[in-house]
């Protein structure tokens, strides 16, 4: 197994720990976050060398953009480890645009899966790279604000921070 490099970063939602490999980004964890792979004991502090260093130095750029409202996508080699239909709720949730909310139903539509809104929500709850695989922008069928790995607080800043680019950040 390819060696995962860690380096972890401030942000205005708290302190982010950004994991990768040579293939790409596998994981951004919050203090509280739940689902977190690979364990910290596999993981090495990032030297800024290697795919791995250049992936977390671009996803540092890019979050800085981002929480700075200078960004709106994310350009990044993602690599989440998960099971065939988690991985295709995630890339689902790349098609959600900035700024705009989706529902559990409305992406096991699209993904093909539509009496899958249950198993749709479970996928995004193990979404291994929160923010940049903007699982926070799945809502409730009627827009109520449902689990979030951060904490629905994050959820709820997140979502504000990008229906508002003058929100003050920190």
């Amino acid at each position: 197994m390819a060696s995962t490099k860690v380096a972890r970063v401030p942000s205005p939602v708290g302190e982010l720990e950004l994991l990768a490999t040579e293939a790409g980004l596998v994981g951004v964890r919050f203090e509280t976050s739940r689902h977190a792979a690979p364990p910290p004991e596999d993981c090495e502090p990032d030297d800024g060398r290697g795919p791995a260093g250049e992936t977390l130095t671009r996803v540092r750029h890019q979050l800085e953009e981002y929480f700075a409202c200078r960004r709106t996508a994310f350009d990044l080699p993602l690599a989440p480890r998960g099971t065939p239909f988690q991985e295709r709720v995630w890339r689902a949730l790349l098609d959600i645009p900035y700024g705009t909310t989706s529902s559990y139903a409305a992406i096991a539509r699209r993904i093909g899966a539509p009496d899958a809104a249950r198993a749709v929500g479970a996928a995004n709850g193990k979404n291994p790279i929160p923010i940049i695989v903007p699982c926070h922008r799945v809502v409730g069928a009627h827009g109520e604000l449902t689990g979030f790995g951060g904490g629905i607080e994050r959820k709820r800043w997140l979502l504000a921070h990008e229906a508002s680019p003058e929100l003050p950040l920190g």
